[in-house]
């Protein structure tokens, strides 16, 4: 059974997204604690610090994206960006390399991990 792969970039675009429903999830569990200020402020800060965090993500994924090879897909036609050494197309998920090495090989992220000699 094939693994479900996506794109790098909409990854940590997907974590940044949870982390902001993480942290109005935290945020709403501190309303349960209406009649303890303590406990419901410790959630709300909480929550808050999971958006934060999400803002944190963002920001680098945005940074982290201007830097990246934009080519186009052979089989979609359509840009995409790609991190590493192989990536997936955003738009239909056709594996992605510039390494002339790899091409025509079964897709592995593990490329991007270990250089290959």
């Amino acid at each position: 059974m094939m693994a479900k792969y996506s794109s790098k970039i909409n990854k940590i675009r997907t974590f940044a997204l949870s982390l902001i429903f993480v942290g109005f999830i935290v945020m709403y569990g501190g309303i349960y604690f209406r009649t303890s200020p303590l406990i419901m402020t410790i959630f709300m800060i909480f929550g808050l610090l999971f958006i934060i965090a999400s803002t944190v993500v963002y920001f680098w994924i945005g940074m982290l994206s201007t830097k990246t090879i934009s080519v186009i897909c052979p089989s979609c036609g359509k840009p995409t960006k790609m991190l590493g050494r192989v990536d997936m197309c955003m738009h239909c998920r056709e594996p992605l390399t510039m390494d002339k090495a790899l091409e025509g090989k079964e897709f592995d992220e593990t490329y991007n991990k270990n250089k290959m000699k």
